[in-house]
């Protein structure tokens, strides 16, 4: 039996997270139809949530259900992750219980520790380092949308955080062009942009970090934005809006882009900081395409990880 973990996108191969999308494409079109399967049918699954969570814990649940598994929710008050009891001793009592467990929550090495005490995989669902499940959701809806993947240049612009570091090294992998636009001193971890770069090389795509919002936007087929203050940093708040406000994905960066640009959030946003109404509901929108699509591609990788769970040794 082997066990594999999504505590990084990179934890996939370029095949592998192209099967995985391919995988979300057939479970999106077969939903609600008899022809849908059922792999984690007698399976249960442990979601723990040491952060607040709508999108995450629904698409999450939902997935485990439609799956034909048991979805058991945990939050941080419940379990006491560290707290308690050891990350390392609830890694091995719940690999006792369920097949699998969902994270999200602060600290990647929160993830690296269950992943490494435990016995089943362990998914990271959000860590203040990554966000892979929505990379996933974001390269599907780049397929739904433009057809592909490769070749496609995706402008984030904003905060060098944990969605920036998924886009980069999933995009990478993906063939894409990512461009990071960041203010100075607020840049992605330097060692995600050099790795991402050197798995870029090998798939076609590339890898570029700017200043300036509209050249990053220039030729732009994607621009794409999350809050400026991501959770944990909310007294921060306040000292960022007047360094990110050129960041703004509006109108006028809408503009400077391909006329056919798409334009993505990963959600909850922060209407008029940085983003527009005019951006978030204009039709070159597809920020709850890409919502939906944190059902789809993460049913995709729970049904991966359990395929590897039975693939013969």
């Amino acid at each position: 039996m082997t066990i594999r973990h999504f505590r990084l996108d990179t934890d996939l191969t370029p095949a592998e997270q192209a099967a995985v999308l391919d995988t979300a494409d057939r479970l999106k079109a077969a939903r609600r139809t008899s022809a849908h399967p059922r792999p984690l049918a007698g399976r249960s699954v442990a979601l723990i949530f040491e952060k607040p969570s709508a999108r995450t814990r629904v698409s999450f649940e939902v997935g485990v259900t439609e799956l034909g598994g048991h979805p058991i929710v945990l939050d941080a008050n419940t379990i006491g992750l560290g707290k308690r009891e050891s990350i390392e001793d609830i890694a091995q009592v719940l690999s006792r219980y369920v097949d699998a467990i969902v994270i999200r929550t602060f600290g990647q090495d929160r993830v690296d520790r269950l992943a490494a005490a435990g016995t089943v995989p362990v998914v990271n669902a959000l860590s203040d380092f990554t966000h892979p499940c929505q990379a996933l959701a974001d390269l599907q809806t780049v397929r739904d949308h433009l057809g592909t993947t490769r070749g496609v240049t995706l402008t984030y612009v904003g905060d060098g955080n944990n969605v920036a570091h998924s886009l980069l090294y999933a995009g990478a992998m993906a063939g894409a062009h990512v461009r990071i636009c960041a203010p100075k001193g607020y840049e992605p971890d330097a060692g995600v942009v050099t790795r991402s770069a050197r798995l870029a090389a090998g798939t076609g795509g590339s890898v570029e970090m700017l200043h300036d919002p509209a050249a990053a936007a220039d030729g732009a087929d994607v621009l794409y934005t999350d809050v400026w203050a991501s959770m944990g940093q909310e007294a921060d708040a306040a000292n960022r809006v007047d360094v990110f406000r050129p960041y703004q994905l509006n109108e006028a960066l809408i503009a400077a882009a391909k006329p056919t640009v798409k334009v993505m959030h990963c959600l909850p946003a922060h209407r008029g900081d940085e983003i527009t109404d005019g951006a978030m509901d204009g039709p070159a929108s597809v920020v709850f395409d890409q919502a939906e699509n944190r059902l789809h591609a993460q049913k995709a990788l729970l049904a991966f990880l359990f395929a590897e769970l039975e693939a013969p040794q």
